[in-house]
């Protein structure tokens, strides 16, 4: 558990890597003033690794740093800092698809309030919410009733 200065929060942070339809492929949790730059080494070395097929990745600017550079000397990933504006709102490219991730997570119940004791027990909990959703997809979104027999 940490304090994060900069959003005035307790608890902790989800790191999350996810695919252009906003499945998530990884996701760390840490101590909320962990930075970003620190949790991005196990999420990132992991999926680039498991997924071979990856040749770019787009980040947020709290990703700038040294790992561009060991980025594309060891495995030849372009990793694409998305840069925000100075003044006034923009929409980023692609970011919805994160955001929109982030909505779903906040959906479960599970993992509105932090109730697990071990950060590993919280990264379990999205990716059960994230089966979930899957199972929910594959099912065409539909649920289904048992209808009365008379």
């Amino acid at each position: 558990m940490g304090v994060d200065g900069f959003k005035k929060i307790k608890g902790r942070k989800r790191t999350i890597v996810v695919d252009v339809l906003g499945m998530v492929l990884k996701c760390h949790v840490g101590a909320a003033n962990q930075a970003d730059v620190k949790a991005a080494p196990w999420v990132l070395f992991g999926v680039i690794e498991t997924y071979e097929r990856i040749v770019k990745i787009l980040v947020d600017q709290g990703y700038r740093g040294d790992l561009e550079i060991d980025l594309s000397m060891l495995y030849d990933v372009e990793l694409e800092v998305v840069e925000h504006p100075e003044k006034g709102f923009s929409v980023q490219p692609k970011r919805w698809v994160v955001e929109r991730t982030w909505a779903w997570l906040e959906n479960c119940p599970g993992l509105t309030r932090d109730y697990e004791r071990l950060s590993e027990n919280h990264q379990g909990m999205v990716y059960i919410a994230m089966i979930r959703l899957m199972l929910r997809r594959l099912d065409n979104n539909r649920r289904r009733w048992k209808q009365e027999t008379a």
